[in-house]
């Protein structure tokens, strides 16, 4: 676990990620300081604590979805723990710490799903919309188009023609990468969008044939289990595991990524 690596980054992220806290409430800021000082001096529940009322609050950032899922993690509580690094890597799906410390939790689980084999192509294309952060092709895409926008501005009025034929094509370049990272951040979203998960919080919980407590149970499922959440029906919900299989639990024992 990149515990060590990660308390530095933690500093770092606690760091940069100041300004994304300012809500114009630095009470926020604050009390993120707060639970990244009581995570260094290692009182993890108290860091959770204050993570968890950040997020009530309707605070989300990197930053502190992987914060909270180190504490948790350091307080035992794995299925916190990987409910919060799912939530960071929805923020940020390439970052390689949020991916290792998700992969260390998942080993913790009782059940090992097996994932059912994909096409290489979806399994590729999969890679590639979620290798950078919403947020990174949001900026890059604007940062491309008006760079495109400024280059074709001078193709206009160059006067050399060895400039103008530069300014043209690399024009069209930047046009079309502005269009391809929006292209790839639309695709991200909607993959996310379409892609409803959980976490299953109960300890043991019976997995049905169907929404009602009579019908015959497939198979068990323990706390930290990610699953596909495909329907809901009176309080139940029907999901999916990685392998394929489906069944009915209730409502309150998963919480949504």
């Amino acid at each position: 676990m990149r515990f060590k690596r990660s308390l530095r980054i933690l500093l770092f992220f606690g760091w940069f990620s100041l300004p994304l806290f300012c809500f114009g409430d630095s009470e926020a800021d604050n009390l993120f300081s707060q639970a990244n000082a009581l995570y260094g001096k290692g009182q993890y529940s108290a860091a959770t604590k204050d993570y968890k009322k950040l997020m009530d609050d309707g605070y989300a950032s990197v930053a502190l979805y992987f914060n909270a899922g180190n504490a948790s993690y350091k307080n035992g509580d794995i299925a916190s723990a990987i409910l919060y690094y799912e939530k960071a890597h929805k923020l940020s799906p390439g970052d390689d710490d949020i991916n290792f410390n998700l992969k260390y939790a998942n080993l913790k689980t009782a059940d090992k799903v097996d994932a059912a084999p994909e096409f290489f192509l979806s399994r590729w294309w999969k890679g590639l919309i979620l290798s950078v952060p919403l947020s990174t092709l949001s900026v890059l895409s604007i940062i491309f188009v008006l760079t495109g926008a400024a280059a074709l501005t001078l193709y206009f009025f160059a006067e050399v023609v060895i400039l103008k034929k530069t300014a043209f094509y690399f024009a069209i370049a930047l046009f079309f990468l502005g269009v391809f990272a929006i292209f790839i951040a639309g695709s991200q979203a909607s993959y996310f969008d379409n892609h409803r998960q959980a976490i299953v919080f109960t300890s043991s919980v019976n997995v049905k044939s169907g929404p009602v407590e009579r019908s015959g149970t497939l198979f068990v499922l323990h706390d930290g289990t990610k699953v596909d959440v495909l329907d809901n029906s009176g309080g139940w919900v029907k999901i999916r595991l990685a392998n394929g299989s489906e069944g009915w639990i209730q409502q309150s024992d998963i919480k949504e990524i």
